[in-house]
């Protein structure tokens, strides 16, 4: 296969943010999602800038793991410009729905899941029948599979309240990415 171009420059830039983020803590929390300073000061850009910061390097590298094998797959098939679409609206569809789940409430996350879901749930609308090698199982998974443990991996850290990540994002970003899709 070819190299994804739009693939690896979301990467590179998540990556490049989410060290930038970490080496300066004023930035990292500027673009974390915040729903007080989104509604009361206005500071919507939060809700994109949220998506392209992480947790911790873990995070980063499944999302760029899960990013890269879904989204790789759309630019190749659909362009680099469908890509871009459905991952900027699918980051702003998670936050939409964070946004309205935490409107009142004392909440803060960050993390690119919400596009990525919805870069996942895309492709398996897109490329029905495709599938997902990871690297610590030595067989191919089918992509609805993987859809399905990654949802069910969020809904557990969800209830968990594991980590300042937007697990609730991956629902929105889910149903935005099949919109887009379709």
């Amino acid at each position: 296969m070819n190299f994804p171009p739009a693939t690896t420059a979301v990467l590179i830039v998540t990556g490049v943010m989410t060290f930038i983020a970490f080496r300066r803590r004023d930035l990292w929390e500027r673009w974390m999602f915040n729903p007080e300073a989104i509604l009361r000061s206005k500071q919507y850009e939060r809700m994109l800038t949220s998506g392209f910061i992480h947790l911790d390097w873990f995070h980063f590298g499944f999302n760029a793991i899960s990013f890269y094998s879904f989204g790789r797959n759309i630019e190749f098939m659909y362009g680099w410009s469908t890509l871009l679409l459905i991952h900027i609206s699918a980051i702003l569809g998670g936050s939409v729905l964070s946004l309205i789940i935490h409107r009142n409430h004392d909440y803060r996350a960050l993390g690119a899941s919400g596009g990525v879901c919805g870069v996942i749930f895309a492709s398996i609308f897109l490329l029905s029948g495709s599938g997902v090698r990871l690297l610590f199982l030595p067989i191919g998974i089918p992509a609805y599979a993987y859809a399905i443990i990654f949802l069910l991996v969020s809904y557990f850290c969800h209830r968990r309240q594991i980590g300042n990540v937007g697990h609730d994002a991956h629902l929105g970003g889910a149903i935005v990415g099949l919109l887009v899709a379709t």
